[in-house]
């Protein structure tokens, strides 16, 4: 079964197929080396504008919060009628504790507060994935020289 393609000039490899004259590597081309400083320097500059943009973010809450009706379990309550009218709505915060979701009742006030933490670390989570863009960014400007 491999005798034909051994024939014609490809062989398997760990899966992968290859044929005779495909080289090792793609060829990337060399910068210069001012250049390249140049560019880490503006990528340097970019990271210390975020993180400083860090300083301002307060504090942070992973997990949801949302508005939630639900059905109790009194068989002859309202919730079970036909249109059901659920029970509701109250604030619950929704989290992961351990690999188990955790949820919690809020009060509004106590909602209102945690919903400014919760978007604080969506701000944070934003930051940090520029940052490591960044770092990305200059270990392959490196790489290339």
């Amino acid at each position: 079964m491999l005798e034909p393609l051994v024939k014609i000039g490809c062989f398997f490899h760990c899966n992968s197929i290859y044929t005779i004259a495909m080289e090792k590597a793609t060829k990337i081309p060399k910068i210069s080396v001012a250049s390249l400083e140049s560019s880490l320097q503006r990528l340097e500059q970019r990271h210390r504008t975020l993180s400083a943009k860090l300083s301002d973010i307060g504090l942070v809450l992973r997990g949801s919060i949302a508005l939630r009706h639900f059905r109790c379990g009194t068989p002859t309550c309202r919730c079970k009628a036909d249109p059901p009218k659920l029970h509701g709505p109250y604030c619950m915060w929704t989290r992961k504790v351990a690999g188990k979701t955790v949820n919690v009742s809020l009060t509004p006030a106590q909602a209102a507060r945690l919903e400014d933490w919760n978007r604080n670390m969506h701000k944070l989570d934003r930051i940090v994935r520029l940052l490591q863009a960044i770092g990305l960014r200059a270990a392959t400007l490196l790489l290339r020289s």
